[in-house]
C-alpha cells in the first residue's frame, strides 16, 4: 500500500489500536513515520511514542487535512462523540475512513460524518495480536475497490481477511469477534479433564493449545468439513467415539450454536436504544414464543 503524500491516522490505541499498527509497521506496509495515533493522557501519549515510535497525540484536529486512511479504534460508546468531532473539524472528503467499531453501522458512520467519505466496516478478532487474526469487511456507499484493497492489506498484516455484506456484521461478531472467548472455556474445561486424569496442568494446558491449533489448521488448509475429519480419528469401539457420545449427551452441539444465536441477538443491540428492537430480537422472541 501506497501512501501518495499523507498519513494514516488511528483513533484509539487501544489493544487493537496497537496491534493494528504493529501489524503494518512489521509488515512494512506503512512505516511508522507516517502514521499517528491518538492517546487521552499525556503518560499514554508518551507510552505511544515510545512503544510504537509514532506521532502521538491528543488533539488529532491538526492532522486530519494530512490523513489519507482513518482508522477508528474506540470503544462503540465512544463513536458518537468521534463522529461528531470529525465533522465538526471538516474531515476531507478523501480521506477512507474503517471502523472496527462494533454496533455503529456503515449507514450511521456517514451520516454521523455528513459528508461523502469512503467508509469501511470490518470486524477484527483479538487472534489479530499474535498474526492469527480474523478480520470481515464491507463496504460503504462511497468505497471503491481500491478501498477494499487497502482495507485488505492492513488487516492481512494481522491475520486472514475476508468481505461479506453487511447484514452479517451481528452474526460476524458473534461468531468470529467473540469466538476466541468460547474456545478459551473448551480449551480450559478440556485441560482440567487431563488434570482429572492424572496430567499436570501445563502439560494438559500445552497439549490442548497444540491440539486446538493443529485441528484449526487442518480444517483450514484441507478444505474438507470438520465432520470428515472427525471420522478419521474416530476408530470403531475406540475411546473417541466414547468422548464424543459423551458430548452429545450434554447437547454440546446445541449448546454451542445457541451461545452463537444469543451472541448475535446481543451484538444486533449494541449502540442502539434500549427502545429499539432488531429483526434478531423478533425472531429470538417467536421462536422462544413457539419452544
Amino acid at each position: 500500500m501506497v501512501l501518495a503524500k499523507g498519513k494514516l491516522g488511528v483513533i484509539g490505541t487501544g489493544v487493537m489500536g496497537q496491534t493494528l499498527i504493529r501489524g503494518l509497521t512489521q509488515a512494512k506496509i506503512v512505516p511508522a513515520s507516517k502514521i499517528w495515533g491518538t492517546a487521552k493522557t499525556a503518560e499514554s501519549v508518551a507510552r505511544a511514542k515510545k512503544e510504537l515510535g509514532i506521532e502521538a497525540v491528543s488533539d488529532y484536529e491538526p492532522l486530519l487535512a494530512t490523513t489519507e486512511i482513518l482508522l477508528l479504534c474506540v470503544k462503540p460508546a465512544g463513536m458518537t462523540s468521534v463522529l461528531k468531532q470529525l465533522k465538526e473539524y471538516h474531515l476531507p472528503v478523501e480521506t477512507l475512513v474503517i471502523s472496527i467499531v462494533a454496533g455503529t453501522t456503515l449507514s450511521e458512520i456517514e451520516a454521523g460524518l455528513g459528508g461523502k467519505n469512503p467508509v469501511i466496516r470490518a470486524m477484527p478478532n483479538t487472534p489479530c495480536v499474535v498474526g492469527e487474526g480474523m478480520t470481515v469487511i464491507t463496504a460503504g456507499t462511497h468505497a471503491k475497490s481500491a478501498h477494499m484493497k487497502i482495507a485488505q492489506e492492513i488487516f492481512q498484516s494481522v491475520g486472514h481477511c475476508m468481505q461479506l455484506d453487511e447484514q452479517h456484521f451481528d452474526a460476524v461478531t458473534a461468531l468470529g469477534g467473540s469466538g476466541p472467548a468460547y474456545m478459551y472455556l473448551i480449551m480450559e474445561a478440556l485441560a482440567d479433564g487431563g488434570v482429572r486424569v492424572g496430567l499436570p496442568r501445563q502439560a494438559a494446558l500445552q497439549i490442548v493449545a497444540q491440539t486446538v491449533l493443529g485441528a484449526a489448521t487442518m480444517v483450514r488448509k484441507s478444505g474438507r468439513h470438520p465432520a470428515s475429519l472427525r471420522d478419521d480419528v474416530t476408530t470403531p469401539a475406540g475411546c473417541t467415539i466414547g468422548a464424543l457420545l459423551t458430548m452429545e449427551d450434554g447437547k454440546i452441539r446445541s449448546v454451542l450454536a445457541r451461545a452463537v444465536e444469543e451472541a448475535t441477538r446481543i451484538a444486533s443491540r449494541l449502540g442502539k436504544q434500549s427502545g429499539n428492537v432488531s429483526a434478531v430480537d423478533k425472531q429470538f422472541e417467536r421462536r422462544t414464543s413457539e419452544d
